[in-house]
């Protein structure tokens, strides 16, 4: 047998070498490999786990939207229902004309445009049905439909020279998409027919949302009409959607015009807003005291402005559109006028 030459037995050892070397090479290289493959399923899972987490988060947030929307239609046929009915019911309350009547006038009678004198509309404006010997209440539902024009200025208090609008739409609700002239004549009407079934005698600002009359003659107006109180119905607004509550508007002791009112003012002021407050639940903001309101500055009687809520808050603004809500709210005013009158 012939012995393997040198450099026969050098190339099979290179080979040999060379396949040892390629059996731990690809050993590592598929380690690497299932490492790699377990490091991308565990991505995968963390992606997929993200996407059901955003997919979630879809799912709530339609549902939220589906929500609020199907509120703001029950609400909207609610009040639409709750509208329809009082006309039929209440038809002298219901006064749709086109001709833009004024409540004011030098002789105290509500007229119309044309300046003819309208029965109906007085008798609706002052309540005769309440027992003759109650209290005498001015209530004003606040601002008016944008279809009456109150641009023209009138002065902000006797013998000012700062002139103001006469009159203004308000704000609206964000969520309900209710004016809020339309809030405060729905809750004022509902408290109207409360006060009278307690035995007040009542006086209205106006009870339609085509009636031009300005805050200086409606002040005037339910003063000449023997008010004893003046109560203005408002709601509020503000610039973020996280404002929330009620709160009172009073003359302060240094008004110029009517600081002989603060006591009894702000009295009637604290009185109703904390009734008003523990009969909607809604967070109590206090008495806040202000001397530039017209129709404040021209009353000649204990006066009050409620601000029942934010329109640009969800919570308030959709309690609020709710006409069975709007009855407790009125309920709660009445309430702190039996506390005025009892204190």
């Amino acid at each position: 047998m012939k012995k393997p030459s040198m450099i026969s037995v050098l190339l099979f050892l290179t080979g040999l070498l060379c396949i040892v070397s390629l059996f731990f090479f690809n050993k590592s290289t598929l380690e690497r490999i299932i490492t790699t493959e377990k490091e991308v399923d565990a991505v995968a899972e963390q992606i997929a786990a993200k996407q059901q987490q955003v997919k979630s988060a879809a799912d709530k947030y339609t549902a939220a939207v589906d929500s609020v929307q199907a509120n703001i239609n029950r609400m909207k046929q609610k009040q639409q229902t709750a509208s329809q009915k009082k006309v039929k019911e209440k038809a002298e309350v219901a006064q749709k004309t086109e001709s833009r009547p004024s409540v004011f006038s030098q002789n105290s009678s509500p007229e119309v445009a044309d300046g003819s004198e309208n029965s109906d509309s007085a008798s609706s404006i002052f309540s005769s049905e309440a027992a003759q010997d109650g209290h005498i209440i001015g209530i004003d539902p606040g601002h008016q439909s944008e279809a009456v024009d109150m641009s023209a200025l009138e002065p902000n208090g006797p013998g000012s020279s700062d002139m103001k609008a006469k009159c203004s739409t308000g704000t609206q609700g964000s969520y309900s998409g209710l004016p809020e002239y339309e809030l405060n004549l729905e809750v004022s009407l509902q408290l109207k027919e409360i006060l009278e079934q307690r035995g007040y005698q009542v006086v209205m600002t106006r009870t339609d949302n085509k009636t031009a009359i300005s805050n200086k003659e409606r002040a005037e107006y339910v003063a000449s009409q023997g008010a004893e109180i003046y109560v203005r119905i408002h709601a509020n607004g503000d610039d973020s959607h996280t404002a929330s509550g009620a709160l009172t508007m009073s003359p302060s002791q240094n008004n110029p015009y009517i600081p002989q009112l603060f006591d009894q003012s702000n009295r009637l002021s604290q009185c109703i807003l904390d009734s008003y407050c523990s009969a909607t639940g809604f967070q109590n903001l206090g008495v806040q005291y202000y001397d530039n309101m017209t129709g404040i500055n021209w009353s000649t009687v204990p006066v009050t402005i409620i601000e029942m809520g934010f329109m640009t808050s969800q919570n308030d603004d959709l309690k609020m559109a709710d006409p069975d809500f709007q009855k407790t709210m009125a309920e709660g005013i009445a309430n702190g006028i039996d506390a005025y009158f009892d204190s």
